[in-house]
């Protein structure tokens, strides 16, 4: 009897933990690993489409003036309908330098916060409709979860959230307050991610089957500028795809995630790191380092659709964030040849020169290029493109992304990026750092719509007027 409940034991720890441990909050189902829903609290409510009231001024508040806070306020500097009421950093000699920059574009000086607890007091004012928060990482859900709490929209940089638990954090505040909170995501405003997202609405590529993206960075030269050098030592902590913000998001917009399609589950491989570990050694004197310095996935979505996503900050690749579409009658690529390619006569009656010529084995000629770009150019873009190329910011995509954000803002609109896609686009660390601790294993995205992600039939930006 003894050796029988012996073996009992052994069989059911051995089901227990076949079936993923639930006590973590995930189970395997099928063989592919599902973390649990929380159930939406009473009083939440989905913020799908989400529009609030018009605001004839935006008042803003910036958290954070290190690498990209300065840029930010200069940039609010050159937008109608904006007041820059309080400037926050630990370092109060920062927020010095940022009322400089107010002061020399004419603007008033704005209130000053700084220390441990000096953002706290921002978001607590009154006067203040809108915080921008430009923070390392590990800040950014807290400030961004408060800020909601005293009745602020949020803007966050990227990624918005470092764990699962902090997604539904994100996603639970705005649904209780009814808050925006849109993770500043620049590089879907990028000229060419707009001009072919737009191609894409059109239906140039036909049903678009695949997407790619990344973000390949050496970032040799710039470990030392990343204050008490958090983002080194998180990538000496953290496996898997850390930073996927800028590669998946224009693939979402494309593909129309949480509008229409979702992510339904992904598996992650890394290479060794080399690299990664030789930076941290010199730099934090440690011998060890869990992010490989090569992070690829694969993502598969509900209808039937792919991604695939790289990582890689440490070694000399030149820059690329891939930004590939593959369709049924067309292709588009960014890096590292900007290009289009479509079926034999896809392009036909479209004005496009030469179009008897073009051929799926190519891409399409310059001059074909041009004038399609010209033909799709986003309408944002043919509305604001002198003036973001003037103000700048990563070649105009950054005074995009603000100018849009104020724009929604100010007409009561849907912003362009909500909550859901700051969870979705922000997940991926923790669910390619799973997959990669247990051999590759296919682990499910959460749907953080809880249900409503095919209640929008496809991407768009919403407009005054529509």
């Amino acid at each position: 009897m003894k050796k029988f409940s012996v073996l009992l034991c052994a069989f059911v720890g051995l089901l227990f933990s076949a079936c993923g441990g639930g006590e973590e909050g995930w189970k395997r189902v099928d063989g592919v690993i599902v973390f649990d829903t929380p159930e939406r609290e009473p009083g939440q409510k989905s913020v799908l489409g989400l529009r609030t009231a018009p605001m004839e001024t935006v008042r803003v508040g910036f958290i954070g003036l290190g690498m990209r806070g300065p840029g930010a306020v200069e940039r609010f500097t050159h937008l109608d309908g904006v007041e820059i009421k309080a400037l926050c950093d630990l370092y109060p000699e920062r927020v010095e330098s940022a009322q400089g920059i107010l002061s020399k574009r004419g603007f008033p000086e704005a209130a000053s916060y700084s220390g441990e607890e000096g953002w706290k007091r921002l978001c607590e004012r009154d006067d203040i409709d809108l915080v921008y928060i430009a923070t390392p990482w590990l800040k950014h859900v807290p400030m961004a979860v408060y800020a909601m709490e005293h009745g602020k929209h949020v803007a966050v940089e990227v990624p918005a959230a470092q764990s699962l638990e902090e997604c539904w954090q994100l996603v639970n505040t705005a649904e209780k307050y009814q808050r925006h909170c849109m993770m500043l995501e620049n590089c879907v405003y990028d000229f060419f991610e707009l001009t072919t997202l737009n191609m894409a609405r059109h239906g140039l590529f036909g049903e678009i089957l695949h997407v790619e993206g990344s973000y390949i960075h050496n970032l040799d030269e710039f470990w030392d500028y990343y204050q008490g050098n958090w983002r080194l030592d998180f990538d000496q902590k953290h496996r898997g795809d850390v930073y996927a913000t800028h590669g998946l998001g224009p693939a979402c917009q494309l593909l129309g995630i949480h509008r229409g399609d979702k992510m339904n589950y992904l598996v992650a491989m890394d290479t060794k790191s080399v690299n990664g570990l030789k930076a941290a050694r010199e730099k934090m004197g440690v011998d060890t380092f869990a992010n490989g310095d090569h992070t690829l996935t694969l993502i598969k979505t509900e209808k039937g659709r792919t991604i695939h996503l790289q990582h890689n900050v440490y070694t000399p690749r030149p820059y690329s964030r891939m930004y590939q579409l593959t369709g049924t009658e067309g292709f588009a690529n960014k890096y590292p040849v900007e290009g289009y390619a479509f079926r034999a006569g896809q392009l036909a009656g479209s004005g496009v020169p030469d179009h008897e010529n073009l051929s799926e084995h190519s891409f399409i000629p310059e001059e074909a290029k041009a004038a399609l770009m010209e033909q799709y150019k986003d309408p944002i873009v043919r509305d604001i493109e002198d003036k973001a190329r003037e103000v700048g910011g990563h070649g105009g995509m950054d005074f995009i992304m603000d100018y849009r954000l104020i724009y929604c803002l100010r007409n009561g609109l849907p912003l362009d990026q909500d909550v859901y896609d700051a969870a979705e686009w922000s997940c991926i660390g923790a669910l390619t750092a799973m997959s990669l601790d247990h051999n590759s294993a296919p682990v499910a995205v959460p749907d953080f719509t809880r249900g409503d992600w095919n209640k929008i039939d496809g991407y768009r930006h919403a407009l005054s007027g529509e």
